[in-house]
């Protein structure tokens, strides 16, 4: 934004609503990325992992280096190398436990908030660094004995266990809790199990798997964490410090802040923009719905579809390449493939479901009539460009670093964060401190805490299964209800990935997902980046309906919103997210599977284009408007031929290109006569 006394002029402008002069200085308060006292209120209230304890004096003090001095070590690790992998990782996973411990009391009450670190967490503390002090002391014999555990094994791993579970509780809360609980069980118990039957273990044998290799809690899940999620959350934390933030909202203003609707759209290309790096929906609705819910009220939006226009956009941000909120480099980990296909193959996909919110928010603002903020108003683009464009340059060089150059995807992300700093110092403005980049370390260091501690819980989950051969049995099991029809089994995997995505964070929810869900379709014939893709998009959206949409309760709470509605119209705008998994099952041309003749990127073109005619389609249906109002039978056959436009076939195709014709063509006489 060019000043305050430019934003106000904006502000002022409408007449459909009035702010009081306390909303208006927290608007201008959030487009600077500053939030209220009240808005951080209400991210901890539905983000649970925002809460955290209030230090001051030496504890602050403890804290704040401990964090600095962690950050430091996983960059340095990151960049130079770190111990053997099982010590690297105990150590990751240790260093977030005893943070989650420092950091989230026993209890949510105030009282335990405001009462300092009581002598039990100290305990804790102490027992969760105790675990790496004895696996680098006892590497060798540790892994000699693997399979043959001796008693001292047995009690170490179940004291990383215990303080590892009470720790994601603390900060995550019970549901990812209850379900490691349930397949510890399984794993002891499987063999009286009547279905999903498997021989049985003994706890030795069992927590001996999850302690001693790279098949349980030190898996693949805190691999990425210690690398991948660490570089990119703490990429993130430095962009933030930059100003970053600042600019996306004032150039997404500036770009679409003039269109009908226009602080809606702007809502939906900043959320985009920082929802694609920082990963957490419910972060980047408060970061940015701060400022872009109270401008879309004044437009003329109801409280509800302000709410759930935030909140939308804000969790697509996962699906958006380059960065994806780092599920994209999880994905290549697992799926053993380039970071770049990961990103190519996910744009198209994103592009759909971003342009089916465009729509319906476009069209909802054709309907009620509504404008924009006037241009003359509003920051122009070379004035954002020139005043603080150099922020585009680290992204830029992140991007070159992970397309272009033969760097890995780690040390790419290293140099991109060290770029970041070098790149603020080009104007007094943005030029980040030594305490700027101290606090940027610590932002980042509790913020992997968060993550890392629920894929290191996630590791549980995937070691039992790796052990008892659950994944196999469950996806037998999936095919077998769909009578192994595709539809079905999308639908049964569809249901099974909402369930097991539920109240959980995005990047373990997709981890769970791929390791359960995602072997039934590769057992249809599925290529495997479309079956993840497809549990990823699940995992993820299984936030948005209610009863358990945090991000769509934290946008309520900012625009003062009905939770329960919000959540409901958050659902409907996000249906592309919805649809565009099945289309891209269909029709793995979506993805660009197989590209590299012609005829598969004309096919992939021809694909493309039926697909955003059916986006167009149900956009359509749902707001009931193209250019005028369209007529309710017209409504309904659109939502059809939408629905036909999944499957890639020239008899599906024929007809929905006819009923998009028969739309297009009603509408342009509908807006001749209307005007005649």
């Amino acid at each position: 934004m060019a000043d305050s006394e430019e934003f106000k002029k904006i502000v002022e402008e409408s007449k459909n609503a009035n702010l009081s002069k306390e909303e208006m200085e927290a608007m201008l308060k959030a487009s600077s990325g500053e939030l209220t006292a009240e808005q951080q209120a209400i991210i901890e209230e539905f983000d649970r992992e925002q809460k955290v304890r209030k230090f001051d004096g030496m504890m602050q003090k403890i804290y704040y280096w401990a964090a600095v001095i962690i950050g430091l070590w996983h960059l340095y690790c990151c960049a130079f190398g770190g111990p053997v992998t099982l010590v690297y990782r105990s150590m990751h996973v240790a260093f977030m436990v005893a943070l989650g411990f420092l950091l989230y009391p026993i209890t949510r009450s105030k009282e335990h908030f405001k009462n300092g670190v009581p002598w039990y967490d100290w305990l804790l503390i102490a027992l969760s660094l105790a675990v790496p002090v004895y696996m680098a002391v006892n590497y060798i014999e540790i892994v000699y004995h693997a399979g043959n555990p001796t008693t001292v094994d047995t009690i170490m791993a179940t004291i990383l266990l215990v303080t590892l579970l009470e720790a994601t509780r603390r900060v995550s809360g019970l549901p990812l809790i209850i379900l490691s609980g349930l397949f510890m069980l399984y794993g002891l118990y499987g063999r009286m199990m009547p279905v999903f039957r498997h021989r049985g273990y003994n706890w030795d044998q069992l927590i001996n798997h999850l302690f001693a290799n790279t098949e349980g809690i030190y898996g693949t899940s805190v691999d990425v964490s210690v690398t991948y999620i660490f570089l990119f959350i703490m990429f993130g934390a430095v962009m933030n410090k930059s100003g970053m933030g600042q600019f996306f909202n004032d150039i997404a203003l500036a770009l679409a802040g003039a269109s009908r609707g226009g602080p809606a759209k702007v809502s939906v290309c900043a959320s985009a923009f920082l929802g694609s790096i920082n990963g957490s929906a419910v972060a980047n609705v408060v970061t940015t719905g701060a400022f872009t819910i109270p401008l879309m009220k004044k437009t003329g939006y109801s409280k509800e579809f302000a709410g759930a226009v935030e909140s939308a956009a804000s969790v697509g941000g996962q699906i958006l390449p380059p960065v994806m909120g780092a599920a994209a480099f999880i994905m290549a980990e697992m799926l053993g493939m380039k970071y770049y296909q990961i990103t190519i193959a996910a744009a198209i996909p994103a592009i759909l479901y971003y342009l089916g919110v465009i729509l319906q928010v476009h069209y909802r603002a054709c309907r009620m009539g509504l404008k924009g903020v006037s241009r003359e108003n509003l920051p122009a683009v070379k004035e954002v460009m020139k005043e603080n464009g150099h922020l585009c340059l680290p992204i830029i060089f992140l991007l070159y670093m992970l397309f272009f150059s033969s760097f890995t995807i780690i040390y790419a992300a290293f140099w991109s964060i060290l770029f970041t700093v070098a790149v603020s110092w080009i104007k007094k403005d943005t030029r980040m401190s030594v305490k700027d980049c101290c606090d940027a370390l610590v932002a980042g260091t509790k913020e992997t805490c968060t993550v890392a501690l629920a894929c290191a819980t996630v590791g549980i989950i995937v070691g039992v299964i790796s052990k008892t051969g659950f994944g196999l049995n469950l996806a037998n099991a999936i095919l077998e209800m769909g009578g192994h029809s595709l539809f079905l089994t999308l639908m049964f995997t569809m249901v099974t990935c909402m369930v097991l995505g539920m109240g959980v964070p995005s990047i373990p929810a997709y981890i769970i997902t791929a390791t359960m869900a995602a072997p039934a379709l590769s057992k249809l014939g599925i290529p495997e980046l479309a079956s993840h893709m497809f549990v990823f998009y699940f995992g993820m959206f299984a936030n948005i309906p209610p009863p358990v949409a945090l991000a769509s309760f934290a946008a309520a709470g900012l625009s003062g919103g009905d939770p329960m509605k919000t959540g409901w119209q958050s659902m409907k705008l996000a249906i592309a997210g919805f649809i565009v998994p099945f289309m891209f099952i269909y029709c793995k041309e979506l993805l660009l599977i197989g590209a590299g003749t012609e005829y598969s990127y004309w096919h992939a073109l021809q694909v493309a284009i039926t697909a955003i005619m059916g986006v167009i389609l149900i956009a359509s249906a749902i707001e009931g408007w193209i250019f005028v109002a369209l007529p309710m039978v017209l409504r309904v056959a659109a939502g059809v031929a939408a629905l036909l436009l999944i499957h890639s076939g020239w008899v599906t195709d024929i007809v929905g290109l006819a009923v998009f014709a028969v739309c297009i063509a009603q509408q342009m006489y509908a807006k001749k006569k209307l005007a005649a």
